[in-house]
């Protein structure tokens, strides 16, 4: 199960105990929020992207009222936003839709931190499974993601 990698990945940091399993889904922001009694902007959503010129995948963290840019995705990134497909999600990222989180994943997935997240002392991402989330500050959250750089490509927040 996917939380209990994300479990094993916190624990060599002292961490494991802080996440947080739910009775309910939380595989949404408003779902999230809800489980967790916090306003949907404070989720941080982990999002997946192809990126067919670097034939990579990245993820990009953005705070729960963020929505991508597609103009400044592409000033970024050189490349239209294109989203993996729900079917490839798990067997990409190793977490599945409504879990996936910056942790815990291949080496070669990258990894970016939108600056929506930048108004935030704390923010809540998933841990591997569609019911689960820690609570993290925003330099914890840097420093457990090995995050490449701060990124700026969302807008309506």
């Amino acid at each position: 199960m996917s939380v209990e990698t994300v479990k094993a990945y916190f624990s060599q940091y002292g961490i494991a105990d802080k996440i947080q399993e739910f009775p309910v889904s939380s595989a949404t922001v408003a779902l999230a929020a809800q489980a967790l009694g916090c306003a949907p902007e404070h989720i941080a959503k982990t999002l997946s992207f192809k990126q067919k010129k670097a034939e990579r995948v990245i993820l990009i963290v953005t705070a729960g009222d963020a929505k991508i840019d597609n103009a400044k995705y592409k000033v970024r990134f050189n490349e239209r936003a294109l989203m993996l497909k729900s079917d490839e999600v798990e067997a990409t990222v190793g977490h599945p839709v409504g879990g996936v989180c910056p942790f815990a994943i291949p080496s070669t997935i990258a990894i970016y931190l939108d600056e929506s997240l930048k108004r935030f002392e704390t923010v809540f991402p998933a841990c591997g499974s569609s019911n689960s989330a820690i609570e993290l500050s925003i330099a914890d959250l840097e420093r457990y993601t090995n995050f490449d750089t701060w990124v700026d490509v969302c807008k309506d927040w």
